[in-house]
This record gives C-alpha cells, sequence and structure tokens, in this order.
C-alpha cells in the first residue's frame, strides 16, 4: 500500500500523513509498535516506500513480509537448522552482517530477540533513519518491552536504555480501531532523570485525525534538527 492508500482507508488522515512523510526525510531512527494484527509491518512497508531513492535499505526477516517500493533494497532472511542441526542463520547474525554492506538505512522486520541489541546498536553508528517493529501494548510500554528482550542478549537494563536514549527516536504506536487499523500515536524519545527511556505522544489521534500531544514542541525541535 502506498501512504495515500492507507489515507483512503481511515489509517491516518492527510495531515498526518505529512507528519509521516517528514519522520522519513528527517531520517529519525524509529520503531513501529502495536499488538499482534494491528498493522505494523503493512505501515512500516508503506514508510519504507518514502526513503529517498539515493539511500541504501537492508532489511532484515525472520520470513519476507516487506515488499517496499524502493529501487535500492537489500533483503536478508533468517534460516532454521536442518534435520541434522546445522545450517542455521539467526536473525542476529543478519543484523551484524547488514551492517557490513554499506547500508544507509537498517531495518529488521520484528525485533522478537537478542537481535534487539544489534538494532539498537546500528541505531547508534550512524545509519541515521533505521527502523523495526516490537510487539508492545502501547508506546509507554516500549523501554520495557526492548529491556526485556535484551535480558536475552545478556544486556541489562540500564545499557538497554542508554543505548535506546542515544539512538532511538521515535515510537509510531498502531491499533486496530472497530476492525481497522490505524496510526494510534506518534511519540517521541524522553530521558527520565534517572537516565530511564521514555516516550512521550507527540501526535495523538482523536475523532480520526492525528493532532498535537503534551510533546509536540518536542518533535517540532527533532524534525527542524534533522532537516537543517
Amino acid at each position: 500500500m502506498s501512504l495515500a492508500d492507507l489515507v483512503e482507508r481511515g489509517t491516518v488522515d492527510e495531515h498526518g500523513a505529512k507528519v509521516l512523510e517528514s519522520l522519513i526525510a528527517s531520517r529519525a531512527s524509529f520503531l513501529i509498535s502495536g499488538g499482534t494484527g494491528a498493522g505494523k509491518t503493512t505501515i512500516l512497508n508503506c514508510l519504507l516506500g518514502l526513503i529517498d531513492s539515493g539511500q541504501r535499505t537492508v532489511i532484515v526477516e525472520d520470513s519476507t513480509e516487506l515488499h517496499p517500493a524502493h529501487p535500492q533494497i537489500v533483503r536478508l532472511q533468517s534460516r532454521q537448522p536442518n534435520a541434522e542441526g546445522a545450517g542455521a542463520v539467526p536473525l542476529r547474525d543478519l543484523v551484524r552482517q547488514a551492517l557490513r554492506m554499506r547500508p544507509d538505512r537498517i531495518v529488521v522486520g520484528e525485533v522478537r530477540g537478542a537481535e534487539v541489541l544489534d538494532l539498537l546498536i546500528a541505531f547508534n553508528t550512524g545509519h541515521d533513519g533505521s527502523a523495526g517493529t516490537v510487539h508492545a501494548n502501547s508506546a509507554s510500554d516500549v523501554p520495557a518491552r526492548l529491556a526485556a528482550l535484551g535480558l536475552l542478549a545478556n544486556v541489562d537494563r540500564l545499557s538497554i536504555h542508554a543505548l535506546i536514549n542515544s539512538g532511538l527516536s521515535v515510537v509510531v504506536h498502531v491499533s486496530r480501531e472497530c476492525g481497522r487499523r490505524v496510526i494510534e500515536s506518534i511519540n517521541v524519545l524522553r530521558v527520565e532523570p534517572d537516565g530511564s527511556s521514555a516516550f512521550a505522544p507527540a501526535w495523538v489521534r482523536r475523532c480520526g485525525v492525528l493532532e498535537p500531544g503534551q510533546a509536540h514542541d518536542q518533535w517540532q525541535r527533532l524534525i527542524a534538527q534533522s532537516l537543517r
């Protein structure tokens, strides 16, 4: 689907579509969060199609789901071991290999395990505009979800939060509303006094329209700084 298709289906309003375009143009690193079947992959696929055609994007997935309309896409797919237990290519190894492929952006189709560490490291190695999806009930739950996944990589909570603070800027949260997939909020990173990560709503869906939220001023500063 294109961004126009999402507008037509009520996933996002026309002004919200322009907000998403500015997110991609700013090259801020982002995650799309939501529950199962909420439309995370569909919306990520659409947003990847907005990337400048001169930027090389490496997509890493367990199963091929992302097919963005973009001329410079490299796909890497993980592989399960065979009957003898050999030949496995885990997602985490592919994320590390993607760093060697001169990407402008790295995308992980779904972060569900120890590969969260490698994605957060990619966010912090100059690959601006990298992205992924993660299961979470709300944008405010994303830091706790990433910290829990970090334990699978034997990384403590404070270290995960430090990587989030220095590399991840935006969380787009999606949900199902009366059977329709919608963008519920767009949230920006806030670092708490104790060093932990939090995400505050910059745009919130009200009556079918994305309206400014409590962190709207921070969003404007983020976009203005990124587009300089």
